[in-house]
This record gives structure tokens, C-alpha cells and sequence, in this order.
């Protein structure tokens, strides 16, 4: 499955003062063209391969600053909305975010139950009915041995009995390996862009590495759209 969707973002503003909770548009404005363009993305992921649709998902982008953590966090919403049971991981245990998108206490999260501290369900929050959010917990020195090891494949099948889908926000591919390890744990990966900001030599290397590593690349998800050339569109197809 390819999807390709446009997203015009207006986070800047919140993003400059420190606001990570202006990111969510599908729950502050619904009638909002972003937000439709998130519900088509839900609606591609739904239905695009109805026989072994991907339940768990990593999102990446090729560089930092691209807009993946907000494209995570709305899609987990629209899910949720759609009654799926959603669960959003948190995986970038370098620069983590979700937590400050959702205004959520990040104390005990990922790290702590990947190292036996805490159980995955002690871990989670329910911002939204059918949304939980694990956040990353504390920043340790040691990431991608953590995202490679056993523990953190079993909570990975943990999650994905007790969930409908499971969403992992993942670093960038350009610094560091993590968001490859984390592409094999996933059923695939949604890459997304930023049309202002993208390079297209990136582009070209994060799909090579993804490829490298036999990622599920499930498709794009342009964000930052100028919504005045023509707000959003939407492509899919199989293949």
C-alpha cells in the first residue's frame, strides 16, 4: 500500500512558545481540512489492504523537525475517534515529545517497562476514550540497546493483542539507527514529509535505509502544506 497525503500544519506559532498541545488540530478543530486529510489517512490505513491491514506502525521522517510526532498524535486521535482501540508508543527516546503534545506527566514510561520497573498498562495514560499513550519516561544512555532488545519486542506483541492499532512515533532516520530498529518491530512505516523542508537527497536515503533493513514502507504523509495551492490531497493505491 502507497498513501500520499498533504497536511497543511499551523503549529508554528504554539511550537515557538513551547504550546506542543496546538499540534492537535483533529481534536481543536475537526472541520479544520487538516483534519479531514487525517481522517483520509485513517481511512487509507483502514481499508487500503483489507486482508492483513497494518496494526502496528511506525512513523519516521528523514530528518528532524518534520512534523512526525504531530502527524502521530492526530492519527492516533482519528483513530480513536473511529472507535479503534489506539495505543501511541512514544519510541524517540532521544527527543521525546508525545508526552508535551498531550500535556502528559512523563515520569514512568517506555524505559521503565522495558527494563522491568513497571508493567506496560502502569505506564499508560488515556487522554481521549480508546487513545492510551505510552510516553518514553526518562532519557537513558543506552537507546537503541533498548529498542533491540527482547523485553522491548514483547511489549511490542503485548500491545498488539490488547490494541486495535499500535502507533509508534520513532526518531528521525538521518541521525540515528533507532527508527530502523524500530521499523522491524513495525507491520510498516509511514514517512513523513515536510514540503517546506524535505530535501529530496533525504528522501532517497531514508527509503534506502528503511529498504535496507526490509521496512513495510507503507507511504508518505506530506505536512506543512500550503493549504492555498489547494489544501490537501489524497492518492492510494496497492501494489
Amino acid at each position: 500500500m502507497v498513501v500520499r497525503t498533504s497536511l497543511r500544519r499551523r503549529a508554528r506559532e504554539e511550537q515557538r512558545k513551547g504550546d506542543l498541545s496546538g499540534r492537535l488540530i483533529t481534536l481543536h478543530d475537526p472541520s479544520d481540512p487538516a483534519s479531514e486529510a487525517y481522517r483520509t489517512l485513517r481511512t487509507g490505513l483502514l481499508y487500503a489492504v483489507v486482508d492483513a491491514p497494518p496494526r502496528v506502525i511506525s512513523l519516521t521522517s528523514p530528518g528532524p523537525t518534520e512534523g512526525k510526532s504531530t502527524v502521530c498524535a492526530n492519527l492516533g486521535v482519528v483513530l480513536a475517534q473511529a472507535n479503534k482501540r489506539t495505543l501511541l508508543i512514544d519510541g524517540d527516546l532521544r527527543r521525546p515529545s508525545l508526552h508535551a503534545v498531550f500535556d502528559l506527566r512523563n515520569i514512568n514510561g517506555l524505559v521503565n517497562a522495558i527494563t522491568g520497573e513497571r508493567g506496560l498498562s502502569e505506564v499508560l495514560s488515556e487522554p481521549l476514550p480508546n487513545l492510551r499513550v505510552c510516553t518514553s519516561g526518562p532519557v537513558p544512555p543506552n537507546p537503541a540497546e533498548l529498542l533491540s532488545s527482547n523485553r522491548f519486542a514483547a511489549l511490542v506483541e503485548e500491545a498488539r493483542q490488547g490494541f486495535d492499532y499500535v502507533l509508534i512515533d520513532s526518531p528521525p532516520v538521518e541521525p540515528v539507527a533507532d527508527p530502523l530498529i524500530l521499523a522491524t518491530h513495525a507491520d510498516g512505516v509511514l514517512l513523513v514529509l515536510d514540503a517546506q523542508r524535505t530535501r529530496k537527497g533525504a528522501l532517497r536515503k531514508a527509503l534506502h535505509d528503511l529498504r535496507g533493513v526490509k521496512a513495510n514502507v507503507l507511504g508518505t504523509v506530506m505536512n506543512n502544506f500550503d493549504g492555498k495551492r489547494g489544501g490537501y490531497a489524497y492518492h492510494g493505491y496497492t501494489r
